[in-house]
């Protein structure tokens, strides 16, 4: 397993999640400010990386962002002292795969690390490795890129896991927990209008009409049917 990244400005609390990772046999790689968090995100291979949000110059949100705009997929899990609905939705949807705020114990960050890499694990293997055609939208769940017109859209690491898991249950009706769950955890899930949020970007990109769906169908009071002829 890749070490794990802790993006943190504050020394203990630093120090602290470094040292009990490492007593639970995790490989561990440290960066104090976010500039040198993006760049070793984006030099390196990590197992997941532990993001404060409120950091110098650079906010984990805006690392995340860029992160997930250059392809790394490497989950992220978000520190935060914030505890309001708008920046967990935020930080979700920029791509971040979890969230904890603080102050957490040990053993809920323990558990909140097991469960994403577990559920990215799941996500991420095996995978188709050929472009697919849904609507408008050519995929490669592989690689994460999508095109339309030949032309290549910017696609966020959640909105093609949210996609992957419909294709995968086409023609069948998926319930938003079932998409909470699948995508992110039902214990740590953000609302259901986060799930509606990324629908609607995904039907902008594969819709001849976003606003008359023909292939991601909404099933009234349950969730989404995606319909591939």
């Amino acid at each position: 397993m890749n070490p794990i990244l802790i993006v943190e400005d504050e020394p203990s609390m630093l120090m602290g999640l470094k040292d009990n990772l490492e007593f639970e046999s995790y490989q561990v790689d440290t960066a104090d400010d976010g500039e040198l968090g993006l760049k070793k995100i984006l030099e390196n291979q990590y197992s997941l990386v532990l993001l404060d949000v409120m950091l110098p110059n650079i906010s984990g949100f805006d690392i995340c962002k860029k992160a997930r705009a250059q392809g790394v997929k490497t989950p992220i899990i978000l520190l935060t002292a914030k505890g309001e609905e708008i920046d967990k939705v935020l930080g979700l949807e920029l791509g971040a795969d979890d969230y904890i705020t603080k102050p957490f114990s040990l053993r809920e960050l323990l558990a909140r690390i097991r469960a994403v890499l577990r559920r990215t694990q799941d996500i991420s293997s095996p995978k188709q490795s050929e472009k697919l055609h849904i609507g408008r939208l050519s995929i490669d769940f592989n690689s994460y890129v999508g095109e339309v017109e030949d032309k290549e859209v910017k696609m966020s690491h959640k909105e093609v896991e949210i996609l992957h898991y419909l294709w995968d249950n086409r023609n069948k009706t998926v319930s938003r927990d079932d998409l909470l769950d699948k995508v992110w955890g039902m214990e740590y899930q953000p609302t259901s209008r986060t799930i509606d949020n990324f629908v609607l970007k995904l039907r902008q990109k594969i819709e001849d009409d976003p606003n008359h769906a023909k292939i991601i169908l909404t099933v009234h009071g349950v969730g989404y049917k995606l319909v591939n002829s």
